[in-house]
């Protein structure tokens, strides 16, 4: 049996531009699916696809048991959808998008309102809930779309990006919210560019790139794909990176990335703690100080540079795909779509 969201073969082109190339997904009910991938990747325009946004060009996708091309209208009220970018009504108070989405999706006024005072509540925003959301801060804003999205507690819900803007705190609460909702029994599709998100909620992970799954398991076993150990070091003059990048290229067992602008170079490389102790006597030989040396198990940034080429890279005004983002009017229209 497929899981909560499945998916086969999905492909979507937009001009030139293959977005999707054979998407497979299966993910089971109750668990949750990091999806990672570079900007242009694919990940925004699977979500759509997924969530009856666009139709794609072949393939088959069915949520929640319901077939997402036969039966767009059944899906759309069977989940939630948080997008990328925040799709709250700015000439409304915070109180007043909450009640209209749970109105929109037939609840009774009473039940609206107090579903409203309770979301409010829970996502910190009981004091501004009569201003209105357009005197809000983008951190504000987007706190209130992910209420929105959760006003009929729906058994699928997507997320995309949901972090984005959001300051440490607020991204720990959220954090929390999305673990209560999965232990609840709710199935989630997350897309994300904070690695450490999908590391700490996702109980599995697809990496896609250029419209294909090139890699699936858990963070451990991606983690482990990537193998062996990195030596990370933090010079203490800039002018001192290439000689530490000729030392630990003699001890690595792959290519050395450098952050100049912290000064820090990290290297793969096999032999713990001996080896490691060889490094500092080698630095201290030439004469180069360090401000900091370790040695650490390898990061989903290092699965990433592996399997990508590159790191993960922060999503701003465009959803990476080769489409234009919707703009909020268009988000709006679309929520209103999906609970009728």
């Amino acid at each position: 049996m497929p899981g909560a969201i499945y998916a086969e073969g999905l492909v979507k082109t937009f001009g030139d531009v293959r977005a999707l190339d054979g998407v497979d997904l299966d993910v089971p009910e109750g668990t949750v699916l990091g999806l990672l991938g570079p900007n242009g990747a694919g990940k925004t325009t699977t979500v759509r696809v997924l969530t009856t946004l666009l139709r794609p060009d072949s393939g088959k996708a069915v949520v929640a048991g319901i077939d997402v091309l036969k039966h767009p209208n059944e899906v759309r009220r069977a989940i939630g959808l948080s997008g990328q970018f925040a799709a709250v009504d700015e000439y409304l108070t915070g109180r007043e998008n909450l009640q209209m989405v749970g109105q929109l999706y037939q609840m009774k006024a009473k039940a609206a309102k107090a579903r409203a005072e309770e979301l409010l509540e829970r996502f910190n925003l009981s004091d501004a809930a009569d201003r209105t959301a357009k005197t809000y801060s983008g951190g504000m804003r987007r706190r209130l779309d992910l209420a929105a999205a959760l006003v009929v507690s729906p058994p699928v819900m997507f997320m995309d990006e949901p972090t984005t803007g959001l300051d440490p705190r607020n991204r720990q609460q959220l954090w929390g919210i999305i673990q209560e909702l999965v232990a609840g029994g709710t199935t989630l599709l997350l897309t994300t560019q904070y690695l450490e998100e999908a590391d700490h909620l996702a109980h599995d992970i697809c990496v896609v790139d250029h419209g294909k799954v090139i890699a699936r398991g858990t963070s451990d076993q991606l983690k482990a794909r990537t193998g062996g150990e990195r030596v990370e070091v933090v010079v203490h003059e800039r002018d001192q990176i290439a000689g530490a990048s000729e030392v630990l290229a003699a001890f690595g067992k792959g290519e050395t990335t450098v952050e100049h602008h912290t000064r820090k170079l990290t290297v793969p490389v096999s032999g713990g703690a001996k080896l490691l102790a060889e490094v500092i006597r080698e630095l201290d030989g030439r004469g180069i100080e360090i401000d900091d040396i370790g040695l650490r198990r390898p990061t989903l940034d290092d699965v990433f540079i592996s399997l990508t080429g590159h790191a993960a890279e922060r999503t701003t005004d465009e959803n990476g795909d080769g489409e234009p983002v919707a703009d909020a009017k268009g988000r709006k229209a679309a929520r209103k779509e999906k609970a009728q």
